[in-house]
């Protein structure tokens, strides 16, 4: 069969396609997508291809969509399933990298490693300046305690952190084996010294953190987001650091990527990194080996392990 591989793939995992399908990589941009997808009968992306309604409507041979990687908003499941298109993700490839880089930003964060850095290259000497903060004895305050925010908890248990959560969908035994104590959002918000997003972009989650939410952390707290860009309020954000209303925020991600326009950048004390979450060698290995594996499951009609539309029936 024919795969369409559009935003790159390690060369372990397209070899292994090869071996039984013919795979075409290529960076299409929206309107030559339209013109390659007929004929093919899978498409791997990750998150710079849309997989829109027009794409699928001219996917005439589809029969799965493979993410490599996690998040699938860039992916019109509803239509998808539609007709009847499987949407398979690699949801545990970049859980440690993206887990590593969250604790990342809390040090950076709340020892001024970005300013102080740049402090020193400017030729200055401010030690006094950058007096930061211990993790040791905080409360980290999850939202969202799945795959990736679990194993914040345990990196952060490492620091002497005590971690709770507010998670409507995960059950509190399976939070306590990750030392995790659930809570409602109010109270999270509330206690926490570090907030760290760990959610799925949904109608529900987007926008969830604005500033009514932000006046609820503690004036001394932070905020991390190596989530989805859409489920904090940048413009709200970026009134609650120029406000003091909280000491700082770090961001992975963003509503818009890149974000040419967002409030945040003229915003004080809040970092950025482009979008590293799942940027590692070993993230990259771990979703090209998964998508592979899934995708040549859908394609040979056996159930994948990590098919996003469950309502579509894969034989």
């Amino acid at each position: 069969m024919r795969i369409l591989v559009t935003d790159g793939l390690e060369a372990e995992a397209i070899a292994a396609l090869r071996k039984h399908h013919e795979v075409t990589v290529a960076e299409p941009d929206p309107k030559q997508l339209l013109e390659q997808i007929p004929g093919y009968h899978a498409l791997i992306v990750r998150s710079r291809t849309k997989v829109t309604k027009e794409v699928l409507a001219r996917a005439d041979s589809l029969k799965v969509v493979g993410r490599a990687g996690v998040g699938v908003d860039n992916i019109d499941v509803a239509e998808a399933t539609a007709r009847g298109v499987a949407v398979v993700n690699a949801p545990t490839a970049s859980t440690v990298s993206v887990a590593e880089l969250a604790i990342g930003h809390m040090i950076s964060l709340l020892r001024h490693l970005a300013d102080a850095d740049r402090s020193v290259k400017e030729g200055k000497w401010e030690k006094k300046k950058f007096e930061g903060h211990e993790l040791f004895g905080k409360v980290l305050g999850l939202i969202g305690s799945g795959r990736i925010g679990a194993e914040v908890a345990k990196r952060a248990a490492a620091f002497g952190m005590r971690a709770i959560a507010y998670d409507p969908y995960v059950k509190p035994e399976m939070a306590r084996e990750s030392g995790i104590e659930l809570l409602d959002l109010t109270s999270v918000l509330q206690d926490a010294d570090v907030v760290s997003i760990h959610a799925v972009l949904t109608p529900e989650t987007r926008g969830m953190i604005g500033a009514k939410e932000l006046s609820m952390m503690k004036r001394t707290a932070v905020l991390v987001n190596c989530a989805r860009g859409g489920i904090v309020q940048e413009a709200a954000l970026a009134e609650a650091l120029r406000a003091g209303t909280i000491a700082g925020a770090a961001l992975d991600v963003f509503e818009k990527e890149p974000p040419a326009e967002s409030p945040l950048l003229a915003a004080p004390n809040v970092v950025f990194t482009p979008h590293l979450g799942a940027s590692t060698h070993e993230a990259q290995a771990r979703a090209g080996a998964i998508i592979a594996d899934q995708v040549e499951k859908a394609l040979s009609g056996r159930p994948p392990d990590f098919l996003v539309n469950r309502e579509v029936s894969v034989r």
